[in-house]
């Protein structure tokens, strides 16, 4: 499927999939929906300790890049996994501008380090910040209690529907450790439904720009999987 990078409404880049109309990131602004959507309303609930990190749609990079930057001041070491079917390319990568829109320039060669590092296996990108790449499609997904937090960035229901099923969240209900979050930028009534009926709490939260809300959803200690 082609793939072509153009930049969204606060000039960070995203890719953008003429075939499906979908972009990898929020035409409103890639930048403005990762800090809404995935540090706001998912990193910062934690600090000062060790944080599993699942990101579904590892992509472009820049949740994982946001989560490395915004990790320090949380006083949190990451142990990060990213899950991804179709790794970016070299030259795409050449044209992802985030470095420079987040005023991370000296940290461009981290940024390249995640891209470059090696799949299937888990790379120290600096110190307190570790990252594994899978690729493998998220109905592959078997983990069991590994993970703090999920980062929910698959493509949207309207071209992937069956990524925001049941079978799909119970997946993730298993892979987050009790009291874990799930946070994505979706808010359709059927995503919701089908977290809550894997044993899910589920909150509506205000959206990133361009969208009225967004979930977050929470696996607290007594619940349990049906």
């Amino acid at each position: 499927m082609k793939r072509k990078i153009i930049n969204t409404a606060d000039g960070s880049a995203t890719i953008y999939l003429e075939e499906w109309n979908e972009h990898y990131h929020s035409k409103h602004g890639a930048v403005n929906e990762a800090y809404h959507v995935f540090i706001k309303n998912g990193l910062s609930l934690f600090s000062d300790r060790e944080l599993s990190v699942l990101e579904i749609g590892f992509g472009t990079g820049l949740n994982a890049f946001i989560t490395f930057l915004e990790a320090p001041a949380l006083k949190l070491n990451i142990d990060y996994t990213g899950v991804e079917a179709y790794p970016v390319t070299e030259e795409e990568l050449k044209l992802l501008n985030y470095p420079e829109q987040l005023k991370a320039e000296d940290k461009e060669a981290v940024f390249k380090k995640m891209h470059r590092s090696k799949w299937e296996k888990k790379t120290p990108i600096e110190k307190g910040f570790d990252l594994c790449k899978r690729q493998q499609s998220f109905e592959e997904i078997e983990d069991e209690a590994c993970f703090d937090l999920v980062y929910f960035d698959a493509f949207g229901a309207r071209v992937q529907p069956e990524l925001w099923t049941e079978d799909i969240f119970l997946k993730m209900f298993r892979a987050l450790r009790p009291g874990g979050v799930l946070v994505t930028y979706a808010a359709k009534g059927s995503v919701r439904r089908a977290m809550q009926a894997v044993g899910f709490e589920v909150e509506r939260l205000p959206g990133p720009p361009g969208k009225r809300e967004m979930l977050r959803a929470t696996k607290h200690f007594e619940g349990g999987e049906n």
